[in-house]
C-alpha cells in the first residue's frame, strides 16, 4: 500500500496544463558517500525511484567520508555545505544516507515507508517546470512566480560502477544513480513567465533544475535524461 502510495504521489509532470490534473513532480536528494556502509541500499532505492515518471532524483556525494579510509571520486565540498544547511533549515542531523524530500523534510534514505511518508506530507512543488532540448542547445520553461526563487542548475551522470579499495565497503563494486557532477547556481528570479536558456549540458549526463524558496523548499522541479548524441545537447 504505501509503494502503491508514493507511485501515486510522484506521477509524470512537465508544464501543468489545466486539462491533466497530474500531480507535481517531487525532488528527493539523496546524501550519500561510497565510504559509508549503509549507503548502498539507498543508492539503490534511489535508481528506482529515479525511472518513476514526475521523481526528480539526485545523488549529492558528500565529502567528510573522505578521511575514513576511502576517497569518493565523486564527493564534493559544495554537496556536504548542501546537506549541512538542509539539516541546520529543518533542525536535524547530518548523516548518511540521508534523502531530503523537496527541500522540506529529512528521512533515512534506505527507508522506504519513510520516503512514501514525507511526499505524501508534503508540502508539495508548485511552479510548472519544464526542460527541453532544441536547436540552440537547452531551454527551461518556467511559470509565473510570486515569491523569489532561486534555481539551481544541476549535471549529473546516470550511472556509475565503482570498485571500492578501502574503507566500510572495500572489496564491493558500488551502482550508484544519478550522481550530481556540477551544480550550477543561475540567479534569483520572480515574477511573470519566462523561458530561459541554460548552460551547455556535456554529453552522455542529464540535467535537472530546481527552484527554491528562500526556506529551501523546493517549489519547482524538472529533470532532462541524457541525449542521444552530442549533437542534440
Amino acid at each position: 500500500m504505501r509503494r502503491r502510495h508514493l507511485l501515486l504521489a510522484t506521477a509524470a509532470a512537465g508544464f501543468i496544463r489545466p486539462a491533466l490534473a497530474a500531480p507535481p513532480p517531487v525532488a528527493l536528494e539523496l546524501f550519500t558517500s561510497e565510504g559509508c556502509s549503509s549507503c548502498p541500499p539507498a543508492d539503490a532505492l534511489l535508481g528506482e525511484l529515479a525511472h518513476r515518471p514526475g521523481v526528480v532524483a539526485l545523488a549529492w556525494h558528500v565529502d567528510y567520508w573522505n578521511g575514513l579510509g576511502w576517497r569518493d571520486p565523486y564527493a564534493t565540498p559544495f554537496a556536504t555545505a548542501r546537506q549541512e544547511a538542509y539539516a541546520k533549515r529543518l533542525g536535524d542531523d547530518v548523516y548518511t544516507p540521508a534523502l531530503v524530500v523537496n527541500g522540506a523534510a529529512i528521512v533515512v534514505g534506505s527507508d522506504r515507508p519513510a520516503i512514501a511518508s514525507a511526499v505524501a506530507r508534503g508540502p508539495a512543488t508548485t511552479i510548472p517546470v519544464a526542460l527541453r532540448r532544441d536547436a540552440g542547445g537547452v531551454m527551461a520553461e518556467i511559470g509565473a512566480m510570486a515569491d523569489p526563487v532561486s534555481a539551481l542548475l544541476v549535471a549529473f551522470d546516470p550511472m556509475r560502477s565503482t570498485a571500492v579499495g578501502a574503507g566500510e565497503n572495500s572489496g564491493r563494486r558500488l551502482a550508484e544513480y544519478n550522481i550530481v557532477r556540477d551544480a550550477n547556481l543561475l540567479g534569483t528570479w520572480q515574477g511573470a513567465p519566462r523561458r530561459v536558456p541554460l548552460p551547455p549540458i556535456p554529453a552522455g549526463r542529464g540535467a535537472a533544475l530546481l527552484l527554491q524558496a528562500a526556506d529551501l523548499r523546493v517549489v519547482g522541479a524538472a529533470v532532462l535524461p541524457p541525449a542521444e548524441d552530442a549533437s542534440k545537447v
